[in-house]
């Protein structure tokens, strides 16, 4: 039998990770749009300020507040050596397009915005211990084993907020 060969993204762990990524809390400035995102929080020491003006907080909707016309999905693809989350929309007014999509994991968050021309998926590679499965299924079956129950996908829309 050949040795099994891991690829440099595959992740070493034994057993599925336990979630290590503390909370996360996103702040947005109504002037110039800059984010913060706080890590680990319970309450701010300080409300973030940007521009001379306090950051509102965004405070994230189900995505059963979609509006009609607004589609969001993701497919976990890959196997043992490489896989990624892949979120896709589908919209029917251009203006209701993502800004940004922000994946939380076991251990961080990776986050991505959108570029004018971007056409669904936005694709998240995964590693270490974020990469974990338990097969090499090329497509995730959605399982009993749930390898990636515990991720969490946040995308935000200007005119709607977060989701």
């Amino acid at each position: 039998m050949p040795d099994q060969e891991f690829g440099p993204l595959r992740s070493r762990a034994s057993r599925k990770p336990w979630p290590e990524c503390p909370d996360i809390a996103i702040h947005r400035c109504h002037h110039c749009g800059r984010l913060c995102q706080e890590l680990g929080y319970e309450e701010p020491a300080k409300q973030p300020v940007c521009c001379g003006i306090p950051m509102e907080r965004l405070e994230p909707r189900h995505l059963a507040d979609l509006p009609s016309g607004i589609v969001v999905g993701y497919k976990i693809v890959g196997g043992f050596n490489q896989n990624a989350v892949q979120v896709f929309w589908e919209i029917e007014q251009p203006g209701d397009k993502p800004e940004w999509v922000l994946l939380k994991t076991f251990t961080g968050s990776y986050i991505k915005y959108l570029t004018e021309n971007k056409c669904p998926p936005l694709v998240f590679p995964m590693s270490d211990e974020d990469a974990y499965v338990y097969c090499d299924r090329d497509v995730c079956k959605q399982c009993i084993f749930r390898c990636k129950r515990g991720f969490i996908i946040f995308f935000y829309i200007k005119h709607y907020g977060l989701f």
